[in-house]
């Protein structure tokens, strides 16, 4: 009885959220939370300004969000190598960034490995996305983000519309909704 129910309680923390210590969240296929910092959509913290915060891009050099959005509409993603959700929902995050007339698509390690494992985890995978990294958690601290995958959409000013926790399928339906919003 034990084994079955560690069996179970395994499998649930593969097909849910990860928290920044790779606990458990709730699945976050479900419809949006209504409450904020829940899996799902939020946009109680809409209007807020973009953390202005160092980050290294796929290079190893310093760059900050806004730099990278150059006062255009950005979608943030916080993912984690170890985080099964994030992982799952990176190739849609690739293919939506490919794709034109949507936001610019930032991808942003939270993990502690070197830049070079980051790299070669995305490049393993096949995703083409650009290899940011925030060793220190930053950004997921500024934001007040437990829960990864942590999407967030921030309009060509700078300030935050929505954001999305938990993995979606960013080439989908829901997905193409919420990114209508980006100004």
């Amino acid at each position: 009885m034990r084994a079955l129910f560690l069996a179970a309680a395994l499998a649930a923390l593969l097909t849910s959220g990860c928290d920044r210590q790779a606990g458990s969240q709730s699945e976050a296929g479900a419809e949006p939370a209504a409450q904020p910092g829940g899996p799902g959509l939020d946009r109680s913290q809409a209007g807020k300004a973009m953390p202005d915060l160092t980050l290294k891009d796929g290079d190893g050099e310093d760059t900050s969000l806004s730099a990278v959005a150059a006062g255009k509409p950005l979608l943030v993603n916080l993912w984690a190598t170890w985080c099964a959700p994030c992982v799952k929902e990176l190739p849609t995050l690739d293919a939506l960034a490919g794709r034109g007339g949507v936001p610019q698509v930032v991808a942003i390690s939270q993990d502690t490995a070197t830049p070079d494992k980051v790299r070669a985890f995305l490049a393993d995978k096949k995703i083409g996305l650009e290899a940011y990294q925030d060793s220190e958690m930053g950004l997921s601290s500024a934001l007040g983000s437990q829960i990864l995958p942590t999407t967030v959409l921030y309009g060509s000013d700078g300030k935050e519309i929505w954001r999305f926790t938990g993995d979606l399928d960013w080439t989908g339906a829901k997905a193409a909704d919420l990114l209508k919003e980006a100004r």
